[in-house]
């Protein structure tokens, strides 16, 4: 066998740099420059791509910000990336407030008790007043995090009484004020966005009360490359004297095509003269398998557990050492495929845990130690993390971070 296999399971994800750096400075970044800056979303372990291959990889390109979801996430940039400033998207939980301060950690904060812990962790540190940097979240509609802007409303903290929570002895500084949209990946040119009218009036609200922040951020890939939103971002950051930053997370990892304009799924090829054109975003991610067996069986015979599928002819299969403990996900179950040299095999019988059998009957000459691809290109054919979140009913996203830890991640160019 003349292949060589570089782990004790043949699976593996590949990493692109270059697609990487692309897509967040030629492609995000050149977008956004007319407006602010860039926070790149590197939560989730970089969206299943490996945060500590990503994230030092990004603040090369230029990036100088990074978004996690919690400390120990922090933690594990700051290790990477030590003169990067991190934000904690998710607020901070009991423990999480001393990691945060000792290692430069930036929180998320609308919780009395985000206060509460903050301010006895740095004052046992004997920290001067307005010393540590904190970001307040609004909700303006997604329900999930942020103080609302009215008070009153059951269950949501008060703005204003946060508000004063700042100033006098207190060793935190509102350096920054956000907000998340629930319509992540719609962009509207005719609709509004009745959540710009929420941060506005939140915004006002804090100025009206003496503060001053430093940064506004708001809006994702899609408000990034082609959202209407732009503008109005960057008038209200402009007159509230804040620098705007926008926090693009799919698009850094090559996926764009499922955003829509008016309800309308927008093409990766399509150009609005608003948007610019949107060709030319690359997923960073191919994930590939070796053959590990192959057998073939006579009609009649049945494949996998629980016997669903049958042959109806002599059938060639093909065994891949990837399953749905690996993140390839069950539902694909006689319904997927992967590429074997170049051409489609269909997922035969149910995916294991561990493996999955494909029929490469129509695929001639396939052998022991040839390379599948599971997501990635192979010749002129391509599967996507959309083209598995069709088959499974779900996301892009959830199909990339499902992709689990014992997959290697290997850096490629």
């Amino acid at each position: 066998m003349d292949f060589e296999i570089a782990a004790a399971r043949p699976v593996w994800a590949e990493i692109s740099r270059r697609k990487l750096i692309k897509n967040f400075h030629k492609k995000l970044r050149a977008a956004a420059s007319a407006y602010g800056q860039l926070l790149p979303v590197v939560k989730a372990n970089a969206y299943g791509h490996d945060v500590l291959l990503c994230a030092p990889l990004l603040v090369n390109a230029g990036a100088h910000w990074l978004g996690v979801t919690s400390a120990a996430e922090g933690l594990q940039v700051r290790s990477a990336c030590p003169t990067a400033r991190v934000l904690l998207m998710s607020g901070i939980w009991e423990g999480e407030a001393e990691e945060a301060i000792e290692n430069s950690l930036t929180p998320v904060v609308w919780e009395a008790y985000h206060f509460d812990l903050l301010e006895e962790a740095a004052l046992r540190r004997g920290m001067a007043p307005a010393s540590f940097p904190v970001h307040v979240e609004v909700d303006t509609g997604m329900s999930r995090q942020g103080v609302r802007v009215v008070p009153g409303a059951a269950g949501t903290n008060d703005l204003a009484a946060l508000l004063a929570r700042f100033g006098g002895r207190s060793p935190l500084r509102l350096e920054g004020v956000t907000t998340h949209f629930s319509q992540a990946e719609i962009l509207s040119s005719a609709g509004q966005n009745l959540q710009l009218q929420g941060l506005a009036a939140a915004l006002d609200l804090i100025l009206a009360a003496g503060h001053r922040p430093m940064w506004l951020h708001a809006g994702n890939s899609a408000t990034v490359v082609a959202g209407p939103d732009r503008e109005k971002l960057a008038a209200m950051a402009a007159r509230a004297g804040a620098l705007l930053m926008f926090r693009p997370g799919l698009a850094l990892y090559g996926y764009l095509d499922r955003i829509s304009r008016d309800g309308v799924p927008l093409g990766d090829s399509e150009i609005f003269p608003e948007t610019g054109n949107l060709q030319g975003f690359e997923p960073v991610l191919e994930w590939k398998a070796r053959v590990t067996s192959l057998r073939t069986i006579q009609p009649g015979d049945t494949v996998g557990y629980d016997n669903t599928f049958t042959a109806r002819r002599t059938t060639r299969l093909a065994l891949l050492p990837a399953g749905y403990a690996d993140g390839f996900n069950r539902a694909l179950s006689n319904r997927g495929h992967v590429l074997l040299r170049g051409e489609r095999a269909s997922i035969a019988g149910r995916v294991s845990m561990d493996q999955t059998i494909v029929d490469v009957t129509d695929v001639p000459g396939v052998l022991i130690g040839d390379e599948a691809v599971l997501i990635g290109r192979q010749g002129s054919r391509s599967i996507s993390a959309w083209d598995i979140a069709d088959l499974t009913g779900t996301i892009a996203w959830e199909v990339l971070c499902a992709i689990s830890a014992r997959v290697p991640r290997v850096a490629v160019q």
